[in-house]
């Protein structure tokens, strides 16, 4: 195994793969194994499948005996290598919350979006380009539904807020949750003295804070010891990072909503102007950049002013870009 598809063993079966996307550290694909059976939670991009089967062979998992890709919801680094990985899993079947099954079995439309956002030479450098999956191979996996590993059950539960087709996974043997995007992101680097540091995601196009909250209280009633996070692996510690997931939502809200006040931006009549859409994208990424900065301060990082900028800044560009469709969608609804 290279160092950016290392493989982290967390315990009653539960193992992190770094996925190889775009740093290490970044994104995690997760290994729940069962006996001799397993289960692979999100699967990163399409560039990950040869690492993932490569963890597999490491863990001396037989590739007939992966039962399950589940995935948390189609966002393309946790979705994007699906169909690659089915291809060279034949006993394996794809789960998915039901808004986004049709875009695992036809990703035409899924990759056609990508495309136009990044460019067709960087969204295949990126993601690569998606493989569709066989119909009868996938599992619709609404709330509540429920699937067994080898005995061991795995629950879904229906959380939108990041996006609408965001399910999360509980462990009937640990209680853990696998949360995918919706316990927000806490990379590594921001530990302090062995305590994380976690941020809500709110990329776009399907962020909801009023959702996110409710989600967030939800997976909080369960009370799991433990989540796993796509960005990154296990943390634990689960209230003080819920109140804080919680609070920083509120947060992110309240800055939307100031920037579009102050700009008087957000009518027809402003949206219609590049200006004005380009002068509400600066002030919510300024004050995205300096809410995520003094928290982290306040969490006790010492890290340099350019390292912290440098790990915040496509966070606080998709984030930002997240609230904005957020106002979009407000003012439509209005």
């Amino acid at each position: 195994m290279t160092a950016t598809h290392a493989i982290r063993h967390w315990g009653d079966g539960v193992f992190s793969v770094d996925s190889g996307y775009l740093r290490p550290g970044f994104d995690a694909i997760h290994l729940l194994v069962e006996s001799d059976r397993a289960a692979i939670i999100d699967s990163g991009t399409r560039h990950s499948a040869p690492g993932v089967l490569a963890a597999l062979d490491a863990l001396g998992i037989e590739r007939d005996h992966v039962d399950w890709v589940i995935l948390t919801h189609v966002h393309l680094d946790h979705a994007g290598g699906a169909g690659a990985l089915l291809q060279s899993l034949p006993a394996a079947r794809l789960t998915v919350h039901p808004r986004g099954a049709r875009h695992m079995s036809d990703p035409g439309r899924l990759w056609a979006g990508t495309v136009e956002v990044y460019g067709r030479e960087a969204a295949e450098s990126m993601y690569g380009e998606v493989v569709p999956v066989a119909a009868d191979r996938i599992v619709q996996t609404g709330d509540g539904a429920r699937i067994e590993l080898a005995g061991r059950a795995l629950e879904f539960l229906d959380t939108p807020g990041h996006a609408r087709h965001h399910v999360v996974i509980r462990d009937g043997f640990t209680g853990h949750l696998f949360c995918g995007d919706m316990f927000g992101i806490s990379y590594r680097e921001f530990d302090v003295a062995g305590r994380a540091f976690a941020f809500p995601s709110s990329t776009p196009v399907q962020f909801d804070p009023d959702q996110m909250l409710r989600s967030l209280q939800r997976m909080l009633a369960l009370r799991p010891e433990a989540v796993y996070l796509t960005h990154y692996g296990q943390v634990r510690d689960v209230p003080r990072l819920g109140a804080l997931l919680q609070r920083l939502t509120q947060r992110y809200a309240e800055l939307a909503l100031d920037a579009q006040r102050t700009l008087g931006a957000g009518s027809a009549e402003a949206d219609a102007t590049a200006a004005a859409a380009s002068a509400l994208q600066a002030r919510i990424e300024h004050g995205m950049a300096a809410l995520l900065t003094g928290e982290l301060r306040a969490h006790g990082c010492t890290m340099d002013d350019a390292r912290m900028a440098q790990l915040l800044q496509m966070d606080v560009r998709l984030n930002s870009a997240g609230l904005i469709d957020w106002l979009r969608s407000r003012a439509d609804a209005a």
